[in-house]
C-alpha cells in the first residue's frame, strides 16, 4: 500500500493541521473571554437574562443624579428612554459631569442596578457614544 515515508508524512501533516486548527481556537476562546460588550439602559431593560460578565453601558448621566459618599458615587445612566442606577467606588475622570456622556464598565446586579469598577469618560465634552447619538436621533 503506502510507504514508510509516504505514512510519516500523512502523520506529519495531520498533526501540523490538528496544531494549527488547535491554537485557532484557543486564540478565540481567549478574546471570547476578554470581550467587553456595550449596551444602553434600554437594552438591559430588554435582556431575557442577566449574566456575571463584565460588560459596558452607556449613556448620559441624568441631571441632579449624582450623590457623593465618602468613598462611594452613585448616579444614573439613561439613554432618555430608560435608566439605570449606577454605583462606583475610586476617583472618576475629571470630565464626569451630570448631563455628560459616560461608559462605565463592571457587572449587572440586576434590570436597574449596574456596579462599575471602571468610569471611562476620558473624552472631550462634545464626545457622545455612537449608541447615545443613535438613541437620541430616534426620540
Amino acid at each position: 500500500m503506502y510507504g514508510k515515508k509516504v505514512k510519516l508524512r500523512i502523520l506529519f501533516l495531520f498533526l501540523a493541521v490538528a496544531l494549527v486548527i488547535l491554537s485557532v481556537y484557543l486564540v478565540l476562546k481567549s478574546l471570547e473571554e476578554n470581550v467587553v460588550y456595550f449596551i444602553s439602559p434600554t437594552e438591559i431593560k430588554n435582556l431575557t437574562e442577566i449574566n456575571q460578565k463584565k460588560i459596558r453601558i452607556g449613556g448620559m448621566v441624568k441631571d441632579q443624579s449624582i450623590i457623593i459618599k465618602s468613598d462611594k458615587i452613585n448616579f444614573i445612566v439613561t439613554d432618555f428612554k430608560n435608566e439605570i442606577n449606577v454605583s462606583y467606588s475610586g476617583s472618576v475622570p475629571n470630565l464626569f459631569a451630570e448631563g455628560k456622556g459616560v461608559v462605565a464598565e463592571g457587572y449587572l446586579k440586576d434590570r436597574n442596578y449596574f456596579n462599575a469598577v471602571k468610569i471611562l469618560a476620558k473624552h472631550d465634552e462634545n464626545y457622545m457614544p455612537p449608541e447615545v447619538k443613535k438613541a437620541l436621533e430616534d426620540k
